[in-house]
């Protein structure tokens, strides 16, 4: 079985769609984390943890968005 050759306009599609909800969707829940621990003026070990959480939240919707468009915008 041979597979199909990539669609190149599809994948430039997805990379640069990738980076900028990237950008935006981490970016904005670091920043969240970060103004939360300093709305309540926590500890700066707390701050850190809840921008960590923050950005995992971000990156894991990152995923979930990129497997959707994959599926709307085939590559191959």
């Amino acid at each position: 079985m041979s597979k199909k050759p990539l669609n190149l306009v599809h994948l430039s599609t997805l990379v640069a769609v990738a980076i900028l909800v990237g950008t935006e969707l981490v970016g904005a829940s670091w920043a969240a984390g970060w103004a939360l621990g300093g709305l309540f003026q926590l500890d700066p070990l707390i701050s850190r943890i809840f921008e960590v959480v923050f950005a995992l939240a971000g990156f894991i919707g990152l995923f979930f968005f990129m497997r959707t468009a994959v599926r709307h915008e085939p590559i191959r």
